[in-house]
């Protein structure tokens, strides 16, 4: 694979999955703007597979995108010999670092704290009702950490290579 066909695969899919993955952030502050617990007044026959499935859909686009992003923003970093200097945050290459770390700590924030909690509340994993809606509480406030660090992240991002000279 040439180096431009290499470099325009990463930056494109980095940039079209992070729509998917912060578009996810920004739609669900849209459609849930404030904390509602997670209603345990109804049975479970209530769901259907239908939605099941719909949630299992979404949810699955929604975290392999973020592993997406990562994997080529790491790439590019790693492709270009900036990997290291910019998660060292040394020279140039701190602000893009900044950018880095930020999506790094969201990635994780995911998978390690807003899955295994949504995966009760959704009730892909059995759980008492009590845990349900603990859990509600913890994927909110997960979900809006992420959303609110993509701002910054977004920044330091754009900043790396338009506005560079602010942080000289």
């Amino acid at each position: 694979m040439t180096a431009a066909l290499f470099d325009f695969v990463f930056r494109w899919a980095h940039i079209l999955f992070a729509l998917v993955w912060m578009g996810h952030n920004y739609a669900n502050v849209v459609q849930n703007p404030t904390f509602k617990p997670f209603n345990g007044e109804g049975s479970e026959e209530e769901r259907t597979a239908a939605l099941e499935k719909r949630m299992h859909r979404e949810h699955g686009t929604f975290r392999y995108a973020s592993i997406v992003v990562w994997v080529s923003g790491m790439g590019m970093l790693w492709y270009r010999g900036w990997l290291g200097d910019a998660l060292l945050l040394e020279g140039p290459y701190a602000v893009i670092g900044m950018g880095a770390w930020l999506g790094t700590l969201m990635l994780l924030n995911l998978w390690l704290v807003l899955w295994p909690h949504q995966k009760k509340v959704l009730g892909f994993v059995p759980a008492p009702m009590e845990e349900r809606v603990r859990c509600s509480r913890i994927t909110f406030l997960s979900s809006r950490t992420n959303t609110i660090l993509s701002i910054p992240l977004l920044f330091f991002m754009a900043a790396s290579g338009h506005g560079l000279h602010l942080f000289a």
